[in-house]
């Protein structure tokens, strides 16, 4: 009898085993921390673009973050004659914006702290945001920020990566946050960020 039940209970948990091994995991490692990080909210997946790298012949040195709203990539460029080509979400119609800038800030696991202008639409919808949310996994600026000069706008992750591609903030250019952490390791405070539309 006690026999039947070990091999009943290993059959089990093998057949446990199995489907962990089979189920898609959402989210991404930090390798920063050491963890795989797993947002709360992941009804749409993981984000649809994958960063590459490309040949780059324009006018700006390594270095330089160059954001094509329109395209909705973003490109830093690499010494010799190369960029890392990223997706990313752009503002919604009414919050597009163009302009050259510099990284004045960069942050792992931002806080958010809506502004009151956000804070007021949001209110008028009848969504009340909180005026200010701790960083971390469930945090909507993602895993990492790159501050854009004195403005309200940041280069950051995203709990919404399925979003990326999409014309979907305030302003702010989000990236999945596996790309922003890459993003993050490679540019400098102080980097040009060009904006185009």
């Amino acid at each position: 009898m006690n026999r039947l039940l070990f091999v009943m209970i290993a059959v089990i948990a093998g057949a446990f085993a199995l489907t962990a091994q089979a189920a898609p995991r959402y989210g991404f490692f930090d390798h920063s921390t050491n963890t795989w990080v797993t947002p709360k909210y992941h009804p749409g997946g993981p984000s649809p673009v994958k960063r590459k790298r490309v040949k780059y012949d324009g006018p700006y040195k390594p270095g330089t973050i160059i954001i094509d709203t329109s395209e909705r990539r973003l490109y830093h460029v690499l010494p010799g004659g190369k960029a890392m080509k990223y997706g990313v979400g752009v503002g919604k119609d009414g919050f597009q914006w163009a302009g050259t800038h510099r990284v004045s800030r960069k942050a792992e696991w931002p806080g958010w702290t809506p502004p009151p202008q956000m804070r007021a639409r949001e209110r008028a919808k009848g969504r009340i945001l909180p005026g200010h949310m701790p960083g971390g996994p469930n945090n909507p600026m993602g895993a990492r920020a790159l501050y854009i000069g004195s403005t309200l706008y940041r280069i950051h992750g995203t709990t919404e990566p399925w979003t990326i591609g999409s014309a979907v903030s305030s302003g702010c250019i989000r990236l999945a946050n596996e790309d922003v952490i890459h993003l993050y390791n490679n540019v400098s405070i102080g980097a040009k960020i060009i904006v185009q539309r």
